[in-house]
């Protein structure tokens, strides 16, 4: 079974019999178990770019000592704000570059998301509904792969729905803490994301204070003061892009001069985003549906409980019936709307509304409801707590891993657990949600320890970089063919050039050099003449996307390519 999956079925077996029959009991089992599913991932190796890309970045902060200035590739990169960076070049700082440094703080904010979940629902729907928000957070699917595919989306989590709780109590009770924190936190989730995220915080505010009919106190002292201090907090970000850029006008950035830093991250990496035409743009555009129907995989299994829970609050809103509070529509739905809106959509971009979505449902998960809509609830949940277990057996049947030992484990842990469930004195309503949680437990407690680890074994830039690594190459310099290169970059000890493939044939380095380069990058490479020596191949999954042929093990030779490590 595994040391690790022995100790927590050990521990279940003496602690659950004791346990009282009440829900809050068995909430906190499963929120311990959600927390240990988060966590299972996070020394798997990077199997997708971007986790290379932001450890590549945070890497370089410490190796250069440098905490302004953001580079890859030993090159001037800008794109995203600071925050994430500092937080994992921290981490590097106390315990050393590795993958689960890097992951290590995300997780924390990951953790302190889940706390401000359970601060806010607990102060408008108590505690009972707080706990259901937490394991909603806790449980949803792309909240769990971002925390072992991590990027930016853990910090701006918990520093969204953190910034919410703060301004709702300093609306409420205008204290110094809440004024500080309040201001401090959106501060940073600017600095995380940038200006977007002010229409979730203070979008929320907006709708909670129509509904108040206090509008125009938005614009008295005690507000434009909120706003002030939040504008003091975040220029740490204003002065780290005039150092690398506004100072700098002679740096080539997206092949022009005059690059000021500064616009970038007020107007073009935001509105040129929105309109997708600004430096960096996506080559289809915009679906307004995208995240409606992304949002049936990414907030599995809550996805037909969340649109049940905004049809109930919308219509409560029209009939003129009070809710409890009206952060959570505000700045769930208007945030949702600008991202529908814009040109510029990927998956993670829900994440941040998740905390907001969750407390939303938590009311509707296990209440009182009508016969017909109960039995709608039934479906909606159970529908999930069947298929998701099915599915990750058929999974596992076809992927043919080599050892079976942490599925076995998954199966005996989360069986026991969903059996002492069953045998709980509790509303049937209590069970079916709790189910639920296990099976999507289930289900990534099986991603994280088995499938992702499979994904990211394929990664010929891990093996590449090890290989690297060895004593015969410490004299050489290492280069990639490529920019998005970048597990490579970060797993290869020391720093990483570019050269691009045009430039290859008329590159002449200053002693050994070794090239990473895919096989698409090796086959223009002879197609254009170049002279190389192949030094070592890798096998390579040269996809980020989940495909079914890489899934069957008998068909997963279809989508293999290779990759090389190369010298002139």
């Amino acid at each position: 079974m595994g040391d690790r999956g022995f100790l927590i079925y050990a521990l279940l077996q003496v602690y659950l019999p004791y346990m009282s029959k009440q829900p809050k009991s068995l909430y906190f089992v499963l929120l311990i178990l959600a927390l240990v599913v988060n966590f299972a991932g996070i020394n798997a190796g990077f199997f997708t770019d971007d986790p290379g890309l932001y450890a590549s970045i945070a890497k370089n902060m410490v190796q250069k000592n440098d905490w302004l200035q953001l580079f890859t590739y030993n090159t001037d990169w800008l794109d995203k704000p600071h925050f994430p960076f500092w937080m994992a070049a921290m981490s590097f700082k106390i315990f050393g570059i590795s993958a689960w440094a890097y992951r290590l703080p995300a997780l924390i904010f990951f953790c302190l998301g889940l706390l401000y979940t359970w601060l806010f629902a607990k102060r408008f729907y108590g505690k009972d509904a707080a706990l259901i928000a937490v394991l909603i957070l806790a449980t949803a699917e792309h909240i769990l792969i971002s925390n072992i595919d991590t990027r930016a989306e853990p910090y701006l989590m918990a520093l969204v729905i953190g910034s919410i709780y703060h301004v709702s109590r300093y609306n409420q009770k205008g204290t110094v803490k809440h004024f500080l924190l309040a201001a401090l936190l959106t501060a940073c989730a600017i600095m995380t994301k940038g200006l977007f995220v002010i229409v979730a915080i203070y979008g929320a505010l907006l709708g909670q204070m129509i509904a108040q009919k206090q509008f125009l106190k938005l614009f008295s002292g005690k507000w434009l003061l909120l706003y002030l201090a939040t504008i003091i907090f975040t220029l740490p970000e204003f002065y780290a892009l005039y150092v690398q850029f506004d100072m700098h006008p002679e740096k080539l950035v997206f092949d022009r001069h005059n690059v000021s830093g500064i616009k970038w991250f007020l107007w073009d990496s935001q509105f040129g985003r929105f309109a997708n035409n600004g430096p960096i743009q996506q080559k289809k555009s915009g679906d307004p549906f995208f995240f409606i129907h992304t949002m049936l995989w990414t907030f599995l299994p809550w996805c037909l409980m969340f649109y049940f829970a905004v049809y109930k609050s919308i219509r409560k809103v029209f009939q003129k019936i009070s809710l409890s509070e009206y952060y959570t529509i505000s700045g769930g739905l208007l945030l949702l709307l600008l991202f529908s809106l814009s040109r510029f959509q990927l998956p993670f971009y829900t994440n941040i509304l998740f905390p907001l979505f969750a407390i939303m449902m938590a009311p509707y998960v296990t209440s009182v409801l009508s016969k017909g809509q109960e039995n709608l609830r039934k479906v909606f949940l159970l529908l999930f707590a069947i298929i998701l277990p099915v599915v990750i057996i058929a999974v596992h049947i076809m992927l043919k891993p080599e050892n079976s030992v942490m599925f076995i484990t998954g199966i005996i842990l989360f069986g026991l657990v969903a059996a002492w469930i069953v045998r709980q004195q509790v509303s049937s309503a209590v069970k079916i949600f709790a189910l639920t949680c296990c099976a999507s437990l289930f289900g990534n407690f099986y991603m994280n320890t088995v499938f992702f680890p499979k994904m990211a074994s394929y990664n010929s830039q891990v093996k590449a970089a090890k290989y690297a690594n060895q004593p015969q190459f410490a004299g050489s310099g290492v280069y990639s063919l490529r920019q998005s290169n970048n597990s490579f970059q970060f797993y290869c000890n020391k720093p990483v050039g570019f050269v691009a493939l045009n430039e290859f044939k008329n590159f002449d380095p200053q002693g050994p050099v070794i090239f990473f380069a895919s096989q698409a990058s090796v086959d223009q490479l002879s197609a254009e003449g170049s002279k190389f020596k192949i030094i070592a191949s890798f096998v390579d999954y040269p996809q980020e996307n989940i495909l079914p042929q890489f899934i069957n093990a008998k068909t997963r030779y279809k989508v293999l390519s290779k990759a090389y490590l190369i010298s002139k």
